[in-house]
């Protein structure tokens, strides 16, 4: 129980952190004139603020608001799963799963008050927040087309690293399991052995007495 409550407990922290990372480089970049349109490494990197109303990487075919919903409730499946797998989980997968909580919410945290911010909508009809822009090209075309922000990148890094290093992070049997379930297998094969060999010394040839 200490485990898990300790595992929660480094997913909550770690998805308050990325939303509060988050929700300020939002802030900062949406009333910071200068920093909507800035190149930070010439021909690779910029900051280029816009507003995504659709899905990630530009996907705009599904409303706002049902977007928003079925966010919401992604969201509530996450951290549902997260805290069932919480006892058996390491601290690694927990932080990348709060990372990935913590950016998902970030995002449906625009959806849900942009649009009232900056008064083009209501509650779960604003556009997220986007600015990060790789804009290296080659042969005039630009390698990463997509706009995205540090919500994405959280998330993205988090997948990433759980797909890398499954071996590692995702929760297995665990070595302590697998080395009693060879014990109780090496106890019960023992067991045989000294049945069959008892059994065997059991019978003793009776002399003819004939």
């Amino acid at each position: 129980m200490r485990d898990k409550t300790k595992n929660i407990s480094v997913m909550a922290i770690a998805a308050l952190i990325v939303v509060a990372i988050d929700q300020y480089t939002k802030y900062a970049v949406r009333t910071t004139p200068a920093l909507q349109n800035w190149d930070i490494i010439n021909g690779w990197l910029a900051f280029h603020y816009t507003q995504n109303p659709g899905m990630a990487l530009g996907i705009n075919i599904i409303p706002t608001p049902v977007i928003s919903v079925i966010s919401s409730i992604a969201i509530i499946v996450i951290i549902i799963f997260t805290v069932r797998i919480a006892a058996r989980a390491n601290m690694g997968q927990m932080i990348c799963m709060g990372m990935i909580i913590g950016g998902a919410t970030g995002n449906i945290i625009d959806r849900m008050f942009m649009g009232i911010i900056q008064s083009y909508g209501g509650f779960m009809q604003g556009h997220v927040v986007d600015f990060i822009f790789f804009t290296k090209q080659i042969d005039g075309h630009t390698l990463f087309p997509y706009i995205f922000n540090a919500a994405d990148a959280f998330i993205t890094t988090s997948i990433l690293i759980l797909i890398i290093f499954n071996k590692y992070l995702l929760p297995t049997n665990s070595s302590e399991e697998q080395s009693e379930s060879e014990k109780e297998s090496s106890v019960e094969d023992t067991r045989d052995i000294d049945f069959m060999e008892s059994g065997s010394h059991s019978v003793k040839s009776v002399p003819d007495t004939e």
